[in-house]
């Protein structure tokens, strides 16, 4: 569908509008975001899913960090007793949970519940490290550890709500297939 304004006679800022009034740019542009944090992902499972170090100790090591002083203080309790006694179990799902976000990205299949998947899990992460800067420091400092973590939270939230899978992905090919 093609909207144009009219502006300068119409001329020159005419645009595709995608399925929920995006611009074809845009769609594509948050499309190849997509995949690429997907790719970002597969690549964080990997490791944890081939190599039995994560689970087996290396998962341990930053719960220890984070109950130790990292998480935010309600989130110590739910680290040392919920999660830390099924440590090697919940290692591997770690694994298991990044390479279904990230299968789900790259292929666009899926995309909504792996962005909620992977906005619950960066706000995990961010209560987990969120004192890392220490006490007392200032606020920006805070803000400025989560840098690895808050991009991707607002990216997931930014899939989910523009529906990231319908544009170059299995979500969109189901769509039009089933309105057929």
């Amino acid at each position: 569908m093609l909207k144009g304004g009219a502006g300068l006679g119409g001329l020159g800022n005419a645009r595709v509008v995608g399925p929920v009034g995006q611009s074809a740019t845009l769609s594509r542009t948050i499309a190849t975001v997509r995949m690429t944090v997907g790719v970002f992902f597969i690549l964080f499972a990997q490791y944890k899913l081939i190599d039995p170090g994560f689970a087996h100790g290396g998962f341990q090591e930053y719960l220890r960090g984070y109950i130790a002083g990292s998480a935010v203080s309600f989130y110590r309790p739910i680290l040392a007793h919920m999660v830390f006694p099924h440590a090697v179990f919940l290692g591997y799902m770690v694994g298991v949970v990044e390479m279904f976000i990230g299968v789900s990205l790259v292929l666009g299949i899926w995309v909504r519940p792996a962005s909620v998947l992977g906005a619950l899990f960066m706000l995990n992460l961010a209560l987990a490290t969120w004192w890392e800067p220490g006490h007392g420091v200032p606020l920006w400092r805070y803000f400025g550890a989560e840098l690895d973590k808050l991009p991707l939270l607002f990216l997931f939230v930014i899939f989910y709500v523009s529906d990231a899978g319908r544009e170059w992905g299995l979500d969109g090919r189901q769509r039009d297939a089933a309105g057929r």
